[in-house]
């Protein structure tokens, strides 16, 4: 999790990054992309759960094609405006939620200059992914729907909970930063409080949670376990360190603290002067990672582990975790 050695963010990691962390300045123009592309994709959603978008593909690889089920009756003008099936409606309203968020945390929040063809390429990404929850929803071998169950179905339930919690957590982390942000007394340092306190990168576990709980909904268990370990293995491997990288320029040293969620696993280790320390394992919540470390070791705020040495403790006497 360490930064590249010798070379700064400029140098090493800001054309990993997503975003031009450290350029905030208007960009109506890469504004407009982001929405206008995320704005399309209900229509497109609509148009594979309605309309029969992409059945020809689904048809041409050996599948089938689920007919459609009762529409859901609520007795509102959606009755007439959408016409798909309970299972469908929330599939459909998955995507129409997701690119709420989105456009709100980008008109609102985000205040990182914007070029327009990132706005188009995340735009693009999260259509791409919609489409193949959508596609594996109406395609009989691979929807979650077709699992024997009555409505509602296991997956659903699990998915559904799981997007609703995904996108309060990431919401909710990013309103409550962006609160903080606003009070100018708070410049330069990092949020530590509301949600954040639960974990440095809260609001990446949460897009995690939702995106994974999408794609059960839609196409199974499987599916989602493919989703969970694309997007925790992008935050693990490049989101999360490009971030780190970009904080220890930023951000002072001094202020450390602990992030560690400790599950209650103990074991003795044998130091070099055979003295027996316990340690402990634990979730690292600040990257997102299981790592093994000695019970009287601290976490700093942007290293994962200050003191990974089972056979010493940088810190003699730091208040236990």
């Amino acid at each position: 999790m360490s930064s590249p050695k010798g070379r700064s963010y400029d140098e090493a990691s800001r054309s990993k990054d997503n975003i031009q962390r450290g350029i905030k300045e208007p960009s109506p123009i890469g504004t407009a992309c982001f929405v206008g592309s995320r704005a399309l994709d209900p229509f497109l959603q609509y148009g594979i759960l309605a309309k029969g978008y992409g059945s020809n593909v689904i048809e041409k690889l050996g599948g089938q094609v689920l007919p459609q089920g009762p529409a859901l009756i609520t007795n509102t003008p959606l009755d007439s405006l959408l016409g798909l099936s309970p299972y469908r409606s929330i599939i459909f309203g998955m995507s129409v939620g997701s690119m709420l968020k989105q456009n709100i945390h980008c008109t609102t929040i985000m205040q990182e200059r914007m070029p327009p063809q990132f706005g188009l390429m995340v735009g693009a990404f999260n259509s791409f992914f919609n489409s193949l929850n959508s596609l594996f929803f109406v395609c009989a071998q691979t929807s979650a729907s077709t699992n024997g169950e009555h409505f509602p179905q296991t997956p659903l339930i699990v998915g559904s909970s799981l997007y609703v919690i995904g996108m309060a957590l990431e919401f909710g982390s990013e309103m409550q930063r962006h609160a903080f942000k606003k009070d100018k007394k708070n410049k330069g340092q990092v949020y530590e409080g509301g949600l954040f306190s639960l974990s440095r990168h809260i609001n990446y576990f949460g897009y995690t949670l939702w995106r994974t709980g999408y794609a059960i909904a839609a196409g199974g268990w499987i599916w989602g376990a493919v989703t969970a370990s694309w997007f925790a293995g992008d935050f693990s491997l490049r989101g999360i360190p490009v971030l780190q990288h970009y904080l220890e320029e930023r951000v002072s040293p001094q202020r450390e603290r602990s992030n560690m969620f400790m599950l209650t696993i103990f074991s003795m280790v044998r130091s070099t002067n055979t003295t027996r320390l316990p340690y402990r394992i634990g979730l690292c919540l600040s990257c997102i990672e299981l790592s093994t470390t000695l019970v009287c070791c601290v976490h700093s705020l942007y290293d994962c582990c200050v003191a990974t040495s089972r056979d010493m403790c940088k810190y003699p006497n730091p208040p236990l975790m």
